[in-house]
């Protein structure tokens, strides 16, 4: 039998934490099972092998009791735990349960109440209202649910790996490929160099002294769970993330012919075509070809065949046929926000909250990331901390957040402050004055209509002690949507306000996405960037709030957190009410 996949084994595990959830289990054991999941499916090395290694444990989430599941379901093809539940259910049932607002409780109840154990039997009760009439559900509910199940995606929608996940082992087989003797030149294409936020593969390029011996070098790398038959041109391979892998070798004085075509979306390149043909070029992965003398020009850098066209470069991020030709062609192309730029870092969790860090740990992390200052927002006691984080326990982290002193680095006393459904705020103006910083978001009742949500956050947009709109859409990217929300609105809030929109950098939301963000940028609303860092760790995810900044087409200047604290204190709309 051979070895499952990481992808069939995370599967078997996030199965088998579902059918535990649905069985009533305690808390901690589903989450374990998804937990387990989580770190298979991003291993980048196989964890069948290493779990008959009896090396499984090491790591992050997998202790022995998971190891023996996995090897069971290596050598047996199920996991006999997942064997015995799945018996108790059948299996539209977990289908069901997978569905927006439903989860195991309500599935079940459903099927125990109803008899609904599938997508259609699902869908056959709420289209004749039978579902509404059970306590808990309504009206409401039931549409709810009709919209789920027309909008759930189906076996045949192509998976997509979120942007630092692929970038990670990208990252890694990158540099074991330059490591090889061989190798001259290797840099990721495609969108994930245009810092799209999800792939559905990478694309590599390289040049080499010996093409073929390259070739075989990467299908044989670790990384790889399997490989094509090797060329001098290259070779397909799949990752044990379950990542596609298309490696490309070419002569260097193609590398920047083959570099510009696969790094560039197809509406970017399409438009580069057309403007080429208007110029007597035809421009191909193989050169750009002159129609007057014949002479084909290969490239050895990106630049060069901008400049036959009598572009400005163009950076990746841009390549999306949004206007960046027209702006290269009237040399008006705006200087990029770069990681480089930002200074400061105004949203952060530690242990009083959700963090795993205290103040201290979480302001030294930050310092060592090359920032200036930090604001420490914890969430709010609505956020479910309870006597955690209730006002005056609020009032002892400002104190303890202004007494710890870190060389190199600014604490700001900030809070994470919940909008509530009514727009309002869950600690009153007194408490809020007190904070350095504050940002708002919304974590709660999502299934709001646009037009509730939109009044909801402009109320709290409007509020003068609000500086910043915490990741305003509250979309999961591949796991939950934005809710319903008319941004036009917000957008004209923050605009008329003062109010700042966030950037959220966490590489699951990347909220505001590029187009908003370029809007707000439009109507004058500052930007600011922002981790949402909750360990130690988590303030490397400013590289994806960077992207999508620069996907934006955001310079530093329209982004608040690139100067220093004591010019971005003068800017937030409490301060100009002070002086006026």
């Amino acid at each position: 039998m051979a070895e499952p996949t990481n992808r069939e084994i995370a599967a078997a595990l996030d199965e088998l934490g579902d059918l535990s959830e649905l069985d009533g289990a305690i808390v901690h054991r589903v989450v374990a099972y998804r937990n387990a999941a989580k770190a298979v499916r991003e291993a980048p090395t196989s964890v069948a092998a290493l779990a008959h290694q009896g090396r499984a444990t090491e790591l992050p989430g997998i202790g022995r009791t998971i190891q023996e599941k996995v090897v069971a379901l290596s050598d047996e093809g199920a996991i006999p735990a997942a064997v015995k539940l799945r018996a108790k259910f059948p299996p539209g049932l977990l289908e069901i349960m997978r569905l927006p607002g439903l989860g195991p409780k309500r599935a079940r109840r459903l099927f125990e109440e109803l008899g609904v154990d599938s997508p259609a039997a699902l869908r056959e009760a709420a289209e004749t209202h039978r579902i509404q009439q059970l306590k808990g559900f309504g009206a409401k509910a039931e549409a709810t649910i009709l919209r789920s199940l027309e909008t759930r995606p189906t076996g045949n929608s192509p998976a997509r790996d979120v942007l630092d996940h692929a970038l990670e082992v990208g990252e890694r087989l990158v540099a074991q490929l330059r490591a090889h003797p061989a190798a001259e030149q290797v840099e990721i294409a495609g969108s994930a160099r245009r810092m799209t936020e999800t792939v559905k593969d990478l694309d590599l390029i390289a040049t080499a002294a010996d093409p073929l011996a390259l070739a075989h070098a990467a299908a044989g790398l670790d990384l790889v769970e399997a490989a094509q038959t090797p060329r001098s041109a290259g070779v397909r391979l799949r990752l044990h993330t379950g990542l596609a892998v298309d490696l490309r070798i070419v002569a260097p004085d193609q590398f920047g012919n083959l570099l510009q075509h696969l790094t560039g979306s197809k509406q970017h390149n399409m438009a580069l075509r057309e403007m080429a043909v208007r110029k007597g070029l035809h421009v191909s992965e193989y050169g750009v070809l002159e129609d007057s003398t014949g002479v084909t020009h290969r490239c050895a850098t990106e630049a060069e065949i901008y400049g036959l066209l009598g572009l400005e470069y163009i950076e990746p991020e841009l390549r999306e046929n949004r206007g960046e030709l027209e702006a290269a062609a009237a040399g008006e192309l705006p200087e990029l926000v770069a990681r480089g730029d930002l200074r400061g870092d105004l949203h952060c969790h530690t242990d009083a909250s959700d963090g795993t860090a205290s103040i201290a740990e979480m302001a030294r992390a930050a310092r060592d990331a090359g920032y200036e200052y930090l604001a420490i927002t914890d969430h709010s006691a609505t956020f479910g901390f309870g006597d955690q984080i209730a006002p005056d326990r609020l009032r002892e982290q400002i104190e303890a957040v202004h007494a710890t002193e870190i060389e190199g680095i600014q604490l700001l006393a900030g809070s994470e402050v919940n909008i509530l459904p009514d727009g309002s705020l869950d600690y009153d103006d007194e408490l809020l004055q007190e904070l350095d910083w504050v940002v708002a978001s919304v974590h709660s009742s999502f299934r709001m209509s646009a037009e509730a949500m939109t009044e909801r956050i402009v109320r709290a947009i409007e509020h003068p002690l609000v500086d910043a709109i915490g990741h305003p859409t509250g979309r999961k990217i591949e796991r939950r949507p934005p809710y319903e929300v008319e941004l036009e609105g917000v957008i004209e809030a923050a605009a008329r306000t003062g109010t700042m929109l966030e950037i959220n950098a966490n590489p699951d939301r990347r909220d505001l996405g590029e187009l908003h963000a370029r809007a707000a940028a439009a109507a004058g609303v500052m930007l600011v960037i922002d981790t949402d860092a909750h360990r130690v760790g988590g303030f490397g995810v400013a590289r994806y709030g960077v992207a999508t900044a620069r996907r934006a087409w955001l310079t530093a200047a329209h982004v608040a957190n690139t100067r220093p604290w004591s010019e971005l204190q003068a800017m937030r709309k409490r301060a100009r009410a002070a002086h006026g």
